[in-house]
């Protein structure tokens, strides 16, 4: 029973496209972009495509150490 509460906690915290692209401050058409290449992490439930906030923050943290260099 706590394994099915984690699980539909999860999947409720994802965010789905259009979300994300605002969350991020970006277009849709680039979210779509960065999804098709694979440079953002996305899961995909179904034809659905769904994002994690805690992946895209460890994705932007990466981008920024990457900037650094």
């Amino acid at each position: 029973m706590t394994e099915l509460v984690a699980t539909t906690t999860a999947v409720a915290s994802l965010l789905n496209a259009e979300q994300t692209a605002k969350r991020l401050a970006i277009s849709p058409r680039t979210l779509w972009s960065l999804t098709n290449t694979k440079e953002i992490p996305h899961l995909r439930i179904g034809r659905a495509v769904r994002y994690d906030p805690r992946d895209l923050d460890v994705w932007i943290e990466r981008r920024k150490r990457e900037a650094l260099r």
